[in-house]
């Protein structure tokens, strides 16, 4: 109803002005960087995955030794281990050249560059082993370049495009992965793998041409200071001087501090725990997603085709709703929107069910699930990245992202046997209900943490 000083139709026209200033902001010079920075993030993951898979399989591989090719992505999970290290060692040289993070990305993704050529370059019929060290020293130039790229963004801007270089960054990612699929799939059956990674090698260019083109950013990195200056002065009294007690000093700084500085926050580990859940209930499905498919009667062409037609296109949708979504409304109120709506795509799950093979309704419901899984991972990311301390962007969010994806992988472990004993229906809905914890802890965080956390 509208009343008569036309009140509604002013806050409908201000809800429409918001999210069309939030639409443009992503034509920004810094996302756009951002984007880039993305692309080349997400480049390296397949030719060390998937792609590398179809290539192990021609050649002629066991399926044996090709499963045991999955270890080559451990650097992904352990990558706060160095993360510290790529947070506070300055690059002699580059550093002054090109500033901190910057330096770092250049190293990176020449690191990047080199292991795509030498796997491209490598026999894994005549030398598997080969291969597969080329493999890991790919994925770990790779982890440490996500390392680096997470902390830019979180440096690079200010905390009201948070929430649209979240959204940028995985738009690109997801842009990269699939140049790296299938684009790298379509090269190696015109010409040759050579020419399939050589080409991935020189896409990294954007991401070099990214980095050139921005600037470094200004952080107030005081708190790591006055960190090592205390820690300096404790290992004085203790007697350590001199070249081992700087280098005990810098070591405390760049190891213990960060995990200090977020650990003894608080509510630190309620945070923790939303981290871990509030997309469990999520995981816990996409586990599951692809033998339910099959097993209710699609063919594996079906699945490829409405996943990458519906599935792909709704998700870079869903990114870009979700950084404007967040711009719009702010964390909370986004955090909820889009928990709520992850919830609910794992229900129409329980529509397949019943409807079976229908490839309309599948088309419908991979549409919403990687809509709304889409919103949610840049809503989350954002908010991730809101908990850094700039002093130790890098470690910290490596710390989390590793959290969540190590205790996404263990939480979600037993739904092959949830779904065994429950049946497909009952099982989408024990996965909606299992993303009420993480509802629940948002609840709290949000709460007691108003000030600091969200």
């Amino acid at each position: 109803m509208t009343t008569p000083d036309g009140g509604e139709g002013r806050d409908q026209t201000g809800r429409g002005s918001r999210f069309l200033a939030g639409a443009r902001i992503y034509l920004e010079p810094r996302l756009i960087q951002i984007l880039l920075l993305g692309f080349a993030s997400g480049l390296p993951l397949a030719l060390s995955f998937g792609t590398l898979s179809v290539r192990l399989t021609e050649d002629g591989i066991s399926k044996a030794a090709i499963g045991l090719f999955a270890a080559v992505g451990t650097p992904y999970a352990l990558k706060f281990i160095w993360a510290p290290l790529i947070d506070q060692l300055r690059l002699p040289g580059l550093a002054r050249l090109f500033g901190h993070r910057r330096s770092w990305l250049l190293l990176t993704q020449a690191a990047v560059i080199l292991t795509m050529l030498g796997l491209g370059l490598s026999d894994p019929a005549a030398d598997p082993w080969t291969t597969a060290l080329w493999a890991v020293l790919l994925a770990f130039s790779s982890a440490s370049q996500d390392i680096v790229i997470d902390a830019y963004r979180v440096e690079r801007l200010p905390e009201d495009r948070q929430g649209a270089g979240a959204a940028m960054v995985v738009f690109g990612y997801r842009l990269g992965m699939l140049a790296s699929g299938a684009g790298a799939l379509y090269l190696a059956a015109y010409f040759d793998w050579f020419t399939a990674y050589a080409v991935m090698a020189a896409a990294m260019g954007l991401g070099v041409l990214a980095v050139l083109a921005g600037p470094e950013p200004r952080v107030d990195r005081s708190h790591a200071a006055e960190a090592e200056a205390r820690a300096g002065r404790l290992l004085e009294r203790l007697g350590a001087k001199g070249p081992i007690g700087r280098a005990g000093a810098w070591l405390h700084a760049a190891v213990v501090a960060p995990f200090q500085e977020f650990l003894v926050r608080p509510h630190a580990w309620l945070i923790l725990a939303f981290v871990a859940f509030y997309k469990f209930g999520d995981s816990l499905a996409g586990v599951m997603t692809n033998p339910f498919l099959v097993d209710i009667g699609f063919d594996k062409t079906q699945i490829a085709e409405i996943s990458k037609l519906f599935g792909f296109w709704a998700s870079m949708v869903g990114f870009w709703a979700g950084g404007t979504l967040l711009g719009a409304l702010g964390t909370v109120r986004s955090l909820w929107i889009c928990g709520i709506l992850q919830a609910l795509s794992n229900l129409a799950f329980m529509v397949q069910a019943e409807a079976g093979p229908d490839v309309a309704v599948l088309a419908a419901v991979i549409g919403f699930e990687n809509l709304a899984g889409g919103m949610g991972t840049a809503v989350f990311v954002a908010y991730m990245s809101s908990l850094c301390n700039v002093s130790y962007t890098a470690t910290q969010y490596a710390l989390l992202s590793s959290f969540m994806a190590v205790a996404r992988t263990w939480l979600s472990s037993s739904s092959g046997i949830m779904a065994e004993e429950l049946g497909w229906s009952a099982f989408f809905l024990a996965t909606t209900v299992a993303a009420i914890p993480g509802l629940i802890l948002l609840r709290l965080v949000s709460r007691r943490t108003a000030d600091r956390a969200i």
